[in-house]
């Protein structure tokens, strides 16, 4: 059947209708030289960037099939096999009067007066194929001088209402100098708005401020003037205080008549019996009381405190709307409506992968979770995960053509709590809390290798203190690792190393750890982003001093294994600036760890050491083949990547993002760093920090990326190219690793980097 079409993609069109195939070219240009083009153009390209039928990943390339498949099985039929192939495969040609270029340069023109490009000129010409009935679009855009604020001014004051608007104009986002932007006059009118809602103006809407723009008195000057617009209901320009509070609880399954109840602090609620979450978690959540001031935030926190719970199927507030309000009224009654959600829920996730040593296998988990555990929120779940590996074929690591299989068991538990308890380090707070206490075991077995059980528990804090500031308190975390079995061959391993050796023995872990988050957009309106981190982590001092203060000295032993004593810090920056439709993302990151006390120098828990390369570090190395220093295994070594460890790090990479068409993104990026020794270690020569070393240490390299934003994840490939090798390579000079095989990578991954 396509065949007796010829393939052809026009021949059901109406007649003079042309088959749409993508935008030529956009040529976007400024009349003069001072029009700032980069902070319009996104905008700009957006409405006139239409695909094509059958557009591949959101580009001009076209895949016909879609088309074909519409010509082949057309028909007007719901029914029947022709019916059924043309709604799986068919794609509805797009033709140029779909399009609606007209529609679209007016458009165009229309954002750029938003943005203060006034008399700006956009044109389109479409462009015909020699043959056929196929037309791309050519548009181009001219955007004249922009316009900006030579005067701003609020309201005269003439009531309450207007004396609180004019004690807001220091932070007015409307300024002298600026340029005219309808999106700042709407943000503006919303800030205004929220400050009076905030202040128990609780029915005052946007809509009721206006402004006046005076474009006459001189050329590329506005003068900017706010206004009440008139006719605005007296309810509105009133302030109100809290009123009666009704609070309702049903439950989904309808299951009793409904009780009155009391809170802590004698408030009255109704609830549907049984009653299933504690009323003092109500009182604590619920920041709203009769006679307060009714504001907007204290409404808002209310919600969102009932919904952070997730014991709720719904939350709902209802006030007294403004055209039923009484023209007396100085109080608003207030009703809070919630459902309780079903408090058991189960997940079940499966995968298979396989990786580049040969190791093929799934893995599976199960996890249960009790959302109202002890009737205030409180989420108990248990995890159960299973995962098997084989290898066949020639093991590059041991040169034998046996069979390996490898498994893991876990089992773990945790009770989070929607608050901090034990200690109240911090008694109120109006952002998310959570506290956590975990305990897990898992067993791995690696054939030929060892059988390892790890076992851990847990107490953690997550909580806010402002916008910008995240908080992640571990106040004691507590691992066993204990070696079940090892084979002779490992154990040589281990005593070929002495570092490795003290990574894997037996031992206890007692840690804690704390991570700041501060996180700030800057520039204007809020496009860029800067992120710091920084994460202390200490284990032992506390066993240590305790073992002091009774005067035990050497090695000490908690349960009769030795425990692990250290301090660790890292800390990263990122930032991400905004240049038009592209991004520039920088990152610098350091960390270093230090063994000490009951430790030995070397003696550092392998899941606390640094490791570096791979996709989201030096790209243009696979992880762990770099370090420590310019130290490198022997190629014959089957298992050095183990070592390739160390207890100093620091890294720094830039990346430029910029988009290709719909949802594919490419990048530039350009990596440095490594990691280090903080001691000398004959065994990792060339591992340890030093001075006059650093330089030449620091590995280099560069790469070119695709990112494919699905929206809710990215698909990302990068292809790392090594410039400089902190070892040997064989080759001369600082550019030494421009033809090193191992400095060749491609990663797929998902996610940014950064």
């Amino acid at each position: 059947m396509l065949v007796a079409v010829g393939c052809s993609t026009t021949k059901r069109l109406a007649e003079g209708e042309l088959l749409y195939t993508g935008v030529r070219h956009i040529d976007i240009r400024s009349m003069t030289q001072e029009a700032p083009l980069h902070e319009v153009e996104a905008a700009v390209r957006a409405p006139l960037g239409v695909k094509p039928s059958g557009s591949f990943m959101g580009t001009n390339i076209r895949l016909p099939f879609g088309l074909w498949a519409y010509n082949a099985f057309y028909t007007e039929r719901r029914t029947g096999l022709r019916a059924r192939m043309f709604r799986t495969f068919a794609t509805t040609p797009v033709t140029v009067s779909d399009v609606q270029p007209e529609l679209r340069t007016k458009l165009v023109r229309d954002i750029l007066d938003n943005h203060g490009f006034f008399a700006s000129e956009a044109n389109f010409k479409i462009d015909t194929a020699r043959r056929g009935r196929k037309a791309r679009i050519s548009y181009e855009v001219r955007t004249a001088a922009p316009w900006y604020y030579s005067s701003v001014e609020f309201p005269p004051v003439a009531d309450p209402v207007t004396r609180a608007i004019d004690s807001l104009r220091a932070g007015t986002l409307i300024r002298v100098g600026d340029r005219y932007n309808i999106d700042s006059l709407s943000d503006e009118r919303v800030r205004i708005t929220n400050a009076l809602r905030n202040d128990s103006y609780y029915y005052f809407r946007p809509d009721y401020l206006h402004y006046l723009a005076d474009t006459i008195r001189r050329r590329f000057d506005v003068d900017m003037r706010m206004t009440m617009v008139g006719g605005i209901p007296a309810a509105a320009l009133r302030p109100y205080r809290i009123g009666n509070v009704n609070i309702q609880i049903y439950n989904l399954d309808d299951s009793g008549p409904m009780m009155m109840g009391t809170l802590p602090d004698s408030t009255l609620f109704w609830y549907q019996t049984p009653l299933r979450v504690r009323p003092k978690i109500l009182q604590r959540a619920i920041t709203i009381s009769p006679g307060e001031a009714a504001r907007v935030d204290d409404i808002d926190r209310t919600l969102d405190n009932l919904t952070r719970l997730g014991i709720f199927r719904y939350v709902n507030m209802t006030v007294t709307p403004l055209d039923l309000i009484r023209e007396d009224a100085e109080t608003l009654d207030m009703t809070l409506s919630m459902a309780m959600d079903l408090p058991m829920d189960a997940q079940f996730e499966a995968d298979i992968s396989h990786k580049s040593s040969n190791f093929t296998g799934p893995s599976s988990a199960f996890s249960v979770r009790h959302k109202n555990f002890l009737g205030g929120g409180e989420v108990l779940s248990v995890r159960l995960n299973v995962g098997y590996e084989w290898q066949t074929g020639q093991h590059a690591a041991a040169g034998t053509g046996q069979q390996i299989n490898s498994y893991e068991l876990g089992l773990g538990a945790s009770l989070t709590f929607p608050r901090l308890v034990a200690p109240h380090f911090i008694r109120r707070n109006r952002f998310d809390t959570r506290t956590s206490f975990q305990m897990g075991a898992d067993l791995l077995n690696r054939p030929r290798f060892f059988r390892m059980l790890s076992a851990s528990g847990a107490v953690s804090y997550n909580f806010q203190t402002s916008p910008a500031s995240f908080h992640d308190l571990t106040l004691f975390r507590l691992t066993y690792n204990r070696m079940l079995s090892t084979t002779p061959e490992f154990d040589a391993l281990l005593d070929a190393r002495r570092a490795l050796r003290q990574s894997f023995s037996d031992q206890f872990i007692p840690a804690a750890s704390y991570t700041y988050t501060w996180t700030r957009r800057t520039g204007r309106a809020g496009r860029d982003r800067f992120v710091w981190q920084v994460s202390p982590t200490t284990a032992g001092n506390i066993f240590a001093g305790i073992y002091e203060l009774f005067g035990v000295q050497g090695e000490k032993r908690l349960f009769g294994l030795r425990f692990a004593q250290f301090a660790k810090l890292t800390s990263e920056v990122r930032y991400f600036k905004r240049l038009g439709s592209s991004t520039l993302a920088m990152r610098l990151g350091a960390g270093a760890a230090v063994p000490y006390g009951n430790s030995g120098q070397f003696d550092l828990p392998i899941n606390e050491q640094f490791a570096i390369g791979g996709a989201n570090s030096i790209r243009a190395w696979p992880i762990r083949t770099l370090g420590p220093g310019s130290f490198r295994p022997a190629a014959d070594e089957p298992y050095g990547y183990l070592y390739q460890t160390g207890d100093f790090r620091l890294e720094a990479n830039i990346e430029w993002r910029f988009p290709l068409f719909s949802g594919l993104f490419g990048a530039v990026f350009f990596d440095v760093g490594n990691i280090w020794l903080l001691g000398d270690d004959s065994e990792r020569p060339g591992g340890q920090l030093r001075g006059h070393t650093f330089l030449r240490a620091a590995a280099v390299g560069t790469g070119v990326g695709l990112r494919y934003d699905l929206s809710f994840f990215v698909i990302r490939v990068d292809y790392g190219i090594g410039l400089h090798a902190p070892y040997d390579t064989g080759e001369s000079g600082y550019f030494n690793a421009l033809r090193a095989r191992d400095a060749r990578t491609l990663h797929l991954a998902v996610g940014y980097p950064f």
